[in-house]
């Protein structure tokens, strides 16, 4: 079917709004996906808060200039499905990863993190970004760490005290 140029001035405005708000950005070819792959791939972008389109190339580019996802404008060739995250910057990533390891036929081409446009073989990287509460939880983890470390030495003296009395004890009763 296809687009009049209304449509297409829609879909532009829609694409851009989302990857200016976008925290990365990945673009993979889904040649040789079925409807239903793709539907699940879908399902799933929607589950992990992840904007997922199949945009013309051509119309992508518009939509792309002047975000941070310009410089993935190049590599638009062959048909893409883009991946926009928006809540977590590796959620788009973790997504493509996690799918492609049960279709072979979806292949990361790009990804982008903050104007930076990486290769496929940065996806890896990428999707092991922490989301939001993994990060404080580590940050967490990382302040507490040195609390604990001071409540087990003050902790210490009481317990090496009554080892010693014990010994003691111990020792008097096995000379008695």
């Amino acid at each position: 079917m296809a687009l009049n140029l209304e449509d297409k001035k829609a879909i532009v405005s829609e694409v851009a709004a989302v990857a200016a708000q976008a925290h990365s950005a990945v673009a993979a070819e889904y040649r040789g996906l079925s409807v239903a792959e793709m539907t699940e791939l879908r399902q799933k972008a929607r589950e992990t808060g992840v904007y997922l389109r199949v945009v013309k190339n051509s119309l992508a580019r518009r939509a792309v200039q002047g975000t941070d996802f310009e410089c993935m404008q190049e590599g638009m060739v062959g048909p893409l499905v883009l991946a926009f995250s928006q809540e977590d910057p590796g959620a788009a990533a973790r997504l493509v990863k996690d799918f492609s390891k049960d279709h072979k036929q979806l292949e990361c081409k790009m990804v982008s993190l903050s104007g930076q446009l990486l290769g496929p073989a940065e996806l890896d990287r990428v999707a092991s970004i922490p989301n939001r509460d993994q990060a404080i939880s580590m940050l967490m983890a990382t302040m507490k760490a040195p609390l604990d470390k001071f409540a087990r030495t003050v902790n210490e003296v009481p317990g090496k005290l009554v080892r010693t009395v014990a010994a003691i004890r111990d020792q008097k009763q096995a000379a008695a």
